[in-house]
């Protein structure tokens, strides 16, 4: 893309919500009423056939310790190691702590960055620096910039009509309150797939529909509503109903192609590949992700939270939550097992060129252990009133794992001191992370600018540059290099 793409700087006052839309089903489609609704899209010349790049985004919600699993020091003072003994991995020199045993294997299929850094120390704050470059130390209850995820769905919405009849953007279970597309508007949020995967009686609702009689009822009321068009047009002062068009259109495909419904469908996967993944709520949710990005999905975030991290359900180990170290091994044999099924998937089935996965956190854990009284008893916490161990939120340092994407694999990325207190070595921060992403989906994130509320040219990417080895083998790399400071 040569030009940059600008968001409408007015807010809409019609319902733009997908979830709620998408929650309506028939009913909602028999009772929308004329003011504020939507055309559907008239066919159009179908886009390239050409295969497009994707992302999955493993998130680890509440941070990860990094010394506890891919920057183990093994030689620093006991109230900062740990308990956990270290593992060699595929990779000469390369040692992970011993809850990773099947991510040890496969460690030439991927690469570790263990020099990421960012400057909030709060869930908030520090998940919006990564996800979107808000600069911003403080926490606030929504984002102020669109995270990358809304924004690769924006711009992929821009390049015409879309003939894969899933939506760009998918979130299995997808991080929460703390990601969002801000003023690009509800149209670019993810289409949400909520519940556990792993439940026998697990279903997507709203898709695939097979009765004919609905499916007809449902073209009716589209075919009304295109009448109406001229009329709507007219109230459009923002021109945000283009923007809606694509929401509806979804909507309206995801209902009625029965091709949806067979892509949310595990029962289709083999009982190997299920028992693979792990059959658990981690493991299902990323072969689900697998399974969405082979038939077309482009941008899907899953976050492993919920009971199998522990009482709290999330990665947030301070000792008034979790015994940190019974939490880690908690959590770590489903972990394990769902990312190595994973990334091995990527490249067995061929997609590893197309398909990056990226695993991360908001921040890492204080390498230094800290001790306070539980608050409940749970997995992986003592009675209330019990003193156990804990770490806390560190953004001073903390690893994240690259996969496929057509990069060389079985590397690590920069370094930390030999506390893991500080990044040291080829220090790279939010925009090196979003800017890698974008130079993967295709986005020229050094050109881009979208409108925000107030109709300021925005960047995607304030500042920061794709991290070298973390690109495409082959790709232009001119400009770009990972920060420094």
């Amino acid at each position: 893309m040569t030009h940059p793409f600008h968001a409408s700087n007015v807010l809409c006052a019609g319902p733009q919500d997908r979830r709620g839309f998408l929650r309506m089903g028939l009913a909602g489609f028999a009772s929308l009423s004329l003011p504020g609704m939507l055309r559907l899209r008239a066919e159009s010349p179908e886009a390239s056939a050409r295969e497009k790049t994707a992302v999955i985004m493993v998130w680890q919600p509440g941070g990860c310790s990094h010394i506890d699993t891919y920057d183990p020091k093994p030689a620093a003072p006991s109230e900062y190691r740990g308990p956990f003994s270290t593992i060699d991995t595929a990779v000469p020199g390369l040692q992970f702590t011993e809850l990773l045993p099947m991510q040890a294997k496969i460690a030439d299929k991927f690469t570790v960055l263990r020099s990421m850094r960012q400057t909030a120390g709060g869930h908030p704050a520090g998940s919006m620096q990564l996800l979107s470059g808000d600069s911003d130390t403080r926490d606030k209850n929504k984002p102020r910039l669109p995270d990358w995820m809304s924004v690769a769905n924006y711009m992929r919405s821009q390049e015409g009509p879309r003939t894969n009849p899933l939506p760009v953007y998918v979130g299995v279970n997808p991080p929460g309150n703390y990601t969002g597309p801000a003023y690009l508007g509800d149209a670019y949020a993810p289409f949400i797939v909520g519940g556990d995967p792993n439940k026998p009686n697990f279903t997507v609702p709203n898709i695939g529909l097979s009765d004919i009689s609905e499916v007809r009822h449902i073209g009716r009321r589209a075919s009304l509503r295109q009448n109406l068009d001229t009329l709507e047009r007219a109230f459009d002062q923002a021109g945000e109903l283009d923007a809606l068009d694509e929401f509806e259109t979804q909507a309206m495909t995801l209902l009625t192609n029965p091709r949806t419904k067979d892509a949310f469908d595990l029962s289709q996967e083999d009982d190997r590949t299920r028992d693979r993944y792990g059959r658990n709520t981690w493991g299902q949710q990323l072969l689900l992700a697998r399974r969405l990005v082979e038939a077309g999905v482009e941008v899907l975030t899953s976050s492993l939270h919920g009971p199998l991290c522990g009482r709290v359900n999330n990665w947030d180990d301070h000792a008034v939550n979790h015994h940190v170290f019974d939490a880690l091994r908690f959590r770590a044999q489903a972990y394990d097992q769902a990312v190595s099924a994973l990334i091995e998937d990527i490249y067995e089935r061929g997609l590893d060129q197309r398909v990056l996965v990226v695993v991360t956190g908001e921040f890492g854990r204080t390498p230094k252990i800290s001790y306070q009284p539980s608050t409940g008893e749970g997995n992986a916490s003592a009675p209330a009133g019990t003193k156990q161990p804990g770490r806390d939120h560190w953004p001073r340092a903390f690893s994240n794992l690259w996969a496929g994407g057509g990069i060389e694999t079985g590397r690590v990325i920069g370094a930390t001191d030999k506390l893991g207190e500080d990044s040291i070595e080829r220090i790279c921060g939010p925009g090196d992370f979003l800017a890698t992403i974008y130079h993967h989906l295709g986005i020229d994130y050094s050109n881009i600018f979208l409108r925000d509320f107030n109709g300021r040219p925005t960047p995607i990417v304030d500042h920061g540059h794709a991290i070298p080895e973390l690109i495409r083998s082959g790709s232009s790399r001119r400009g770009q290099t990972a920060s420094t400071s």
